[in-house]
């Protein structure tokens, strides 16, 4: 289960704040804990994903934000986590096994994000879980990413 730990992470990640899990593979891809170079890691790319994370995490709490389990959404969660999956399988996982991790990892973290959170983002009360999830999430990546392996030659 370890190999698939931080590919499971990266899609719950993913599942609860898609951006904040593509700022998060930037930093592990700039710090060799990638497979491949599939993750763009240069300072431009980080900065992108860093704004576009910061950006969804205001998006989230206004009152026209979409649904996150609405099909495209949905979609998108679940690619980045199964990306993100793949490249955070360990050394001895297969790939494909990380990807479906992350895989898993995303519709757990859709689903359950958004039962925790409830209906609402107009009401103090919504904006409030919205703030502990954007926590939540970001501690998460924190740690998905100090736990990834380093790959050799990194």
């Amino acid at each position: 289960m370890r190999d698939h730990g931080a590919s499971f992470g990266i899609g719950f990640v993913a599942g609860l704040r898609s951006m904040t899990a593509c700022a998060a593979l930037t930093v592990a891809s700039a710090e060799g804990r990638t497979r491949g170079t599939i993750i763009p890691s240069g300072p431009a790319a980080r900065s992108l994903a860093v704004a576009a994370a910061l950006a969804e995490i205001a998006g989230d709490k206004m009152p026209f934000a979409p649904d996150r389990r609405i099909p495209p959404s949905f979609a998108l969660r679940l690619v980045i986590g199964a990306v993100g999956g793949w490249a955070l399988a360990g050394r001895r996982a297969a790939p494909e096994a990380g990807a479906l991790a992350g895989l898993a990892g995303a519709a757990a973290g859709t689903l359950l994000g958004r039962a925790a959170r409830g209906p609402d983002s107009r009401h103090a009360a919504g904006r409030a879980y919205g703030f502990a999830e954007d926590a939540a999430a970001v501690a998460l990546a924190a740690a998905v990413v100090a736990s990834a392996e380093r790959r050799e030659g990194a």
